[in-house]
């Protein structure tokens, strides 16, 4: 990219941050970030085993209903295209 086109998007950039500071948004921003890390302070997260025995349990309740849905699929099929 040439120097020019450099200096247009700095120039485009600045232009539209400034119209967000001036609008105060850039401020309520700021607020919503801070809140938002003040409200995770505040969270209970799970321990690793937690974690751990969490994943196992979601990664066989997938399988098992992947598994049911085949089988319910298959048994249409035989019984809407086979008979």
């Amino acid at each position: 990219m040439s120097n020019l086109t450099i200096l247009i998007w700095v120039i485009v950039i600045g232009a539209i941050f400034g119209y967000l500071w001036w609008q105060g948004q850039i401020k309520q921003f700021a607020d919503y970030v801070k809140e938002t890390r003040e409200e995770l302070k505040k969270c209970s997260w799970p321990t690793w085993d937690e974690l751990k025995g969490s994943t196992v349990v979601v990664v066989l309740t997938i399988a098992l209903l992947g598994a049911f849905i085949v089988l319910v699929d298959q048994f249409l099929f035989l019984l809407f295209f086979k008979l």
